[in-house]
């Protein structure tokens, strides 16, 4: 397996101040880097310990987005990222991880497999170069790039306490669109309703043809006061 180092702006392209100032140094990428340039990418995240109804809920959303040619972007996570990847896989269409650990490494190490499959027929880039011990920050680290690469982020099924929380904010940050289930909003976590305040979209089934069908302009938001 071919492990390429990048800078992010051979990736990403040029960017405006705030996407500059949170944008990791270097990135290392396998497989498919033309992906970068296939069309809109759109994250789908939620809980690592996924209920029935989100497992479904994940599934539905993500054959919506491979019916439009839309690039599934997740974190190779338990839960909700892994039926994200899985499902793009599956219905035909193509999928981005984004990791949390160096390339070479696999965490859950279940996930080996599948990362594997991505890296040859998809694209996995990691912030962190091999040998990088795998620790706790590196994850909230991860989500602000996942938030940077994609266009929109999608989160499905969240908690009260939840790492979900920091793609949401790093998506606001960034300027990035932000949709959440109606399911989550309706779950009454308070760090949900500060996002949906702060600009994110409840995305329900009446109004997701819409959404999907307009997605998505990349939008350029002033940095944030948090």
């Amino acid at each position: 397996m071919v492990f390429r180092a990048y800078d992010p702006l051979e990736l990403l392209g040029p960017m405006n101040a705030v996407e500059a100032k949170n944008a990791p140094k270097s990135l290392w990428a396998a497989g498919d880097v033309a992906l970068l340039e296939a069309g809109s990418r759109v994250s789908v995240v939620g809980s690592r310990n996924v209920s029935p109804q989100g497992v479904k809920r994940t599934a539905k959303l993500v054959r919506a987005l491979v019916e439009r040619n839309m690039i599934v972007v997740s974190g190779l996570a338990q839960g909700v990222d892994t039926i994200a990847h899985t499902t793009a896989i599956e219905a035909g269409g193509q999928t981005i991880a984004v990791l949390g650990t160096p390339l070479d490494t696999a965490s859950p190490t279940q996930n080996r497999d599948l990362q594997t499959l991505i890296m040859r027929e998809h694209l996995a880039i990691s912030q962190f170069e091999i040998g990088t011990p795998v620790q706790r920050h590196n994850f909230p680290a991860r989500n602000r790039t996942m938030a940077l690469f994609s266009d929109a982020t999608v989160i499905v099924e969240a908690s009260a306490k939840s790492g979900t929380e920091h793609q949401a904010w790093e998506a606001l940050r960034l300027g990035r669109m932000l949709f959440v289930l109606k399911s989550v909003a309706d779950a009454g976590h308070d760090w949900v309703a500060k996002v949906i305040h702060y600009g994110a979209q409840v995305l329900t089934d009446k109004n997701l043809d819409v959404v999907l069908e307009n997605m998505p302009e990349r939008v350029r938001a002033e940095e944030l006061p948090f």
